[in-house]
């Protein structure tokens, strides 16, 4: 069979219409965006003088270099086809059309897409010569050469599987015919919220923001504990109720309820990694509030040696997860790293001769060997409740997401009294605060004071990014009063500052670790806590044993240039 030469086929539009235009980077750039968002060139064709969208294509084309072709009247090679992976036909929107020269002439929708071209010939081991065909023109080629239900087909699998770019769901998704549902599985949809996720777990988002504003979509990811404005083009505005659709769709959720709050999750692999999406949506006054919380369970390793506890703490925590009973707390506010110091405590001491249950609000991260409770309040499994049955369950160690109220806290103390080791969390701003927060709560003191082993109080703290921190020499003016400058400038030790390099995004920092204070219970500290002394005496007395506060342990970090001062300034007070 003699393949046709391109040079033979029929006219083309860049041939037969010379009136075309070579589009102005800014206009070229405006196409994109628009194409991106939706595969509409519409608003263009006013802009540019144009007919039709088809003629904007035709200038989109001619300005990247690229040619058309009218498929109306082109005879694909057959042979070729047989041979070609039609995954990526109905992927990308292509189709093989003959060999020329030693290339693939490979007809494409979308002349931005230059994955396609790259994903072709990486799999045919082909160059490739890619020529633009109108969308619909396409999608009626495709149907002819493929038959009605090859489209169909794949759409299906692709909505089971939903592998469109490098983001794949791990549970089937389910949508009902509604109109909401529709425009949620419209591809360009489909590749907004990937988008979305991918670009997130790239820059280890642990959090997702996307926000309803009177001016259109806000998108905000928390990168390192601190939100960072994402650019998004205007034209994802009139995506928003499809963008939150979709969420809504991939989470399992109530598309139509939008008047009171809903909570799911999402499980994916984004390019082979799993990842957990927990998802809350709440209706705000310019329409529904998104915030996803990302888990990413290729990128954990719970250890207490990386997070980066001091030495003497180490020791010391290493000592206390060992007791055979008491209670020992992890205090600090939201986002300060609690679960991962317990998880990793868990990590720590699990073995086949021991039995921890946990009791958590909710799992964060599935661990093995440890058995795990999710509280749901709404039908009576509480903290408290689900603490009750899990001593009949003969546990070693019980780990109590949050003591919230006295019936839980009251139901720790049990526990440990009977010869359990309890671990748990509270809000308070330091370690020593603990004490009176349970007597707050209704716990009597004596109670308390007996049963505590040991709070661990923690921060979270950028660390300054390695490839451009700049060493500076401070004077006592820009420092605080209780930063060991003497020490420094003595020692001639150098303090770092953020700079911002493309490595960091240009933030100074990447990645975090802790800062700790580790209160252990003495008789003297036992002793101030039965008589419900204020929180500063008990520091005090702490801070007199041996222990070093927040603050102290941030110095540290700043002096060993891991972290900088307006860090530790950022999340610690002043002792």
């Amino acid at each position: 069979m003699v393949c046709p030469m391109i040079v033979n086929r029929p006219s083309t539009l860049t041939d037969t219409d010379p009136s075309i235009p070579v589009l102005t980077p800014d206009q070229l750039s405006v196409a994109r965006v628009a194409h991106a968002a939706g595969g509409n060139l519409e608003e263009m064709v006013e802009r540019l003088g144009c007919e039709s969208q088809t003629q904007v294509l035709a200038a989109v084309a001619r300005t990247l270099g690229l040619d058309t072709i009218e498929l109306r009247e082109a005879k694909p090679d057959l042979q070729l086809l047989e041979s070609f992976p039609v995954r990526l036909i109905h992927r990308f929107q292509i189709f093989p059309l003959w060999m020329q020269r030693g290339s693939l002439v490979l007809a494409i929708s979308d002349p931005f897409n230059l994955q396609a071209v790259d994903a072709v010939s990486s799999a045919t081991g082909l160059s490739v010569l890619p020529v633009v065909v109108p969308p619909d023109d396409l999608a009626q080629f495709i149907r002819r050469h493929l038959g009605v239900g090859a489209e169909t087909i794949d759409d299906l699998v692709a909505l089971q599987r939903l592998q469109l770019g490098d983001v794949q769901m791990l549970e089937e998704v389910q949508f009902d015919g509604s109109e909401d549902a529709e425009a949620a599985q419209q591809a360009s949809v489909v590749r907004l919220v990937n988008e979305i996720l991918t670009e997130a777990i790239e820059t280890r988002a642990s959090d997702i923001h996307v926000e309803a504003q009177e001016s259109g979509l806000k998108l905000r990811y928390r990168i390192d504990g601190v939100l960072q404005r994402q650019p998004t083009p205007p034209e994802m505005n009139r995506f928003q109720a499809a963008i939150v659709s979709r969420l809504k769709i991939m989470a399992r959720l109530n598309i139509a309820e939008k008047r009171v709050p809903q909570d799911g999750r999402i499980k994916l692999r984004v390019k082979g990694r799993e990842i957990d999406v927990r998802v809350s949506i709440i209706p705000m006054l310019h329409g529904e509030g998104v915030v996803m919380r990302v888990l990413d369970k290729e990128n954990l390793s719970f250890s207490l040696r990386g997070i980066g506890m001091p030495e003497g703490v180490y020791e010391q925590f290493q000592r206390l997860i060992r007791l055979p009973h008491g209670i020992i707390l992890v205090t600090g506010p939201t986002g300060s790293g609690k679960t991962t110091t317990l998880y990793s405590a868990l990590s720590e001491i699990k073995n086949e001769e021991t039995k921890i249950i946990t009791t958590e609000d909710p799992i964060e991260y599935q661990l093995e060997g440890i058995n795990q409770i999710q509280v749901h309040t709404k039908v009576g499994l509480t903290f408290a409740a689900s603490l009750r049955s899990i001593l009949r369950h003969d546990p070693d160690v019980v780990l109590v997401g949050e003591i919230r109220d006295l019936e839980t806290a009251e139901n720790a103390i049990q526990a440990s009294l009977t010869g359990h080791l309890v671990f748990s969390t509270l809000h308070t701003n330091d370690a020593a605060g603990a004490f009176m927060r349970l007597c707050d709560m209704g716990v009597e003191p004596f109670l308390v004071s007996s049963t505590i082993e040991g709070v661990m109080a923690q921060r979270l703290v950028r660390r300054l990014c390695p490839d451009c921190r700049k060493p500076i020499r401070p004077k006592r003016k820009d420092v605080p009063e209780d930063f060991p400058l003497a020490e420094v400038l003595e020692k001639h030790i150098p303090v770092y500052e953020p700079r911002g390099c493309p490595s960091c995004r240009q933030t100074g920092y990447r990645g975090r670790i802790g800062i700790y204070e580790l209160l252990l219970g003495n008789d003297r500290i036992r002793a101030l806590a039965n008589e419900r002394q204020p929180t500063h005496i008990l520091k005090q007395a702490a801070m007199e044993a041996g222990m070093k506060s927040l603050r102290q342990d941030g110095w540290e970090k700043v002096i060993s240039g891991i972290t900088s001062l307006d860090e530790v300034l950022r999340v610690t007070k002043e002792d």
